[in-house]
């Protein structure tokens, strides 16, 4: 997509081989299928075209990484941003009603 990574310093964290062997390999391994178990508990039957980390950006290990579609790779990027803004928002806790003190 373009712009997507407009403004992000993503790329440069990024291991040096990670377009040219690690995202191949996992995209490889995976089939080129997207890995997202819907609800129902069926994978998602869409083609994967993007490698996502499971947990921790920085660990690019084979076993936390898994082929997604764009769709589901964007929900759940979008997903992790959100809790961490959640996670570190400046607002002030709600406080209580003074009746309920």
């Amino acid at each position: 997509m373009p712009g997507q990574w407009e403004g992000s310093g993503r790329r440069a964290e990024l291991p040096p081989d990670w377009y040219t062997t690690i995202r191949p390999r996992i995209l490889d391994r995976d089939g080129h299928r997207c890995r997202w178990i819907m609800t129902d508990g069926r994978r998602c039957t869409r083609a994967a075209t993007e490698v996502d980390h499971i947990k921790g950006k920085h660990d690019h290990r084979d076993q936390n990484l898994q082929a997604l579609c764009e769709w589901h790779h964007r929900r759940k990027s979008s997903a992790e941003g959100n809790a961490q803004r959640r996670r570190f928002s400046n607002r002030r806790p709600p406080e209580q009603h003074p009746g309920l003190l």
